[in-house]
């Protein structure tokens, strides 16, 4: 069994990787950090974990060292402080942040307001999505894993990469569940705000912006421009994306799906279909649902709907640390979606 920490388990995505680590085969939670419930049992923080993790939570991880790997569930800006003494240690780190996920130093700064104080592990972070980068994750000792947004846009547009237009931008329509906005409540994420209506926000400034077109970028082999426009619509969990694209050919729908088929053959948790996905097949699971179809003799449209805090955060956040400690990709995390 491989031992393994979380800092930052008192927040949703903390408190999701506790929840698969308390069935998962091959990793034990033996260490848990929140600065603010140091003291207090995990559960009870997460009620859901009794009887399954009953760690008390400390104020920070006393001594790493003796741990496999840890997880950062943190706001960003955090991770990079903590991130050298981990790796010093010998300790494997996935990041949840956004502190690595971006190569440029001056791109993060400017998109986060801060300087990074580790810029030079930039380039050595592998971008944690498996489906596009499992042969890097593998061998890293640090992984940076994908905002929920960027993840469904870049497994629902990664097979049209090679064939987009150069002079047409990519549009991303996305709607996410409020708990994508994490544990803190505020004005906009309210239940009395939410509830009964869809608000679009923070558009053409979300950060996950950046993070969409580096990677949309990479995979079409020179630059992509991204439209992207999130909404918050009244669920707690899950994310449909709706992305239109400019081919540089016609294709025939027929053709796009069967790319897409063998583009993600082998790739378990990647379901490609003739029809629009349903979030409520994949809420609850790590598994991320996608169609294409063409709209119209040169345009396509990608859907791509999945769970925020399980294919969009914690469960790619498990994926990737199985991969990093030659682990079966799909311990812990085989299990079908709620479907109601």
């Amino acid at each position: 069994m491989a031992s393994v920490g979380i800092i930052g388990a008192s927040g949703f995505l903390g408190g999701e990787v506790a929840r698969l680590l308390s069935r998962h085969p091959s990793l034990t939670l033996t260490a848990a950090s929140s600065r603010s419930h140091a003291g207090q049992p995990l559960s009870r923080v997460h009620p859901a974990l009794r009887g399954f993790q009953e760690l008390t939570l400390q104020g920070e991880l006393h001594d790493p060292r003796g741990l496999d790997l840890v997880f950062l569930a943190t706001p960003h800006g955090y991770a990079m402080g903590e991130v050298p003494s981990l790796l010093s240690a010998g300790v494997k780190v996935v990041d949840l942040s956004a502190d690595y996920r971006l190569r440029s130093p001056a791109v993060y700064t400017q998109w986060y307001a801060q300087a990074h104080l580790d810029a030079g592990r930039l380039g050595e972070a592998a971008y944690g999505i498996p489906e596009l980068y499992r042969d890097r994750i593998r061998t890293a000792r640090l992984v940076a894993n994908p905002g929920c947004y960027p993840t469904a846009a870049a497994l629902a547009l990664a097979p049209l990469a090679s064939k987009l237009s150069k002079d047409v931008p990519v549009i991303i329509d996305a709607k996410s569940g409020t708990s994508g906005a994490g544990a803190e409540p505020t004005d906009f994420t309210h239940h009395s705000r939410v509830a009964g209506t869809v608000s679009p926000y923070k558009v053409g400034q979300h950060r996950h912006t950046p993070e969409i077109a580096q990677t949309l970028s990479d995979l079409a082999g020179g630059p992509v421009e991204v439209v992207f426009t999130p909404h918050l619509v009244p669920l707690v969990r899950g994310i449909l994306a709706t992305c239109y694209a400019r081919l540089a050919a016609p294709q025939e729908t027929q053709a796009l799906q069967t790319r897409y088929s063998e583009y993600y053959h082998g790739s378990k948790f990647v379901r490609v279909a003739a029809e629009p996905p349903s979030l409520a097949a994949v809420v609850g699971s790590n598994f991320c649902d996608l169609s294409i179809m063409v709209a119209s003799k040169s345009s396509a449209v990608a859907f791509a709907a999945l769970d925020n805090l399980g294919k969009g955060g914690a469960g790619q956040a498990v994926q990737n640390a199985n991969l990093m400690l030659g682990l079966p990709e799909a311990a812990g995390l085989d299990f079908p979606g709620l479907g109601v």
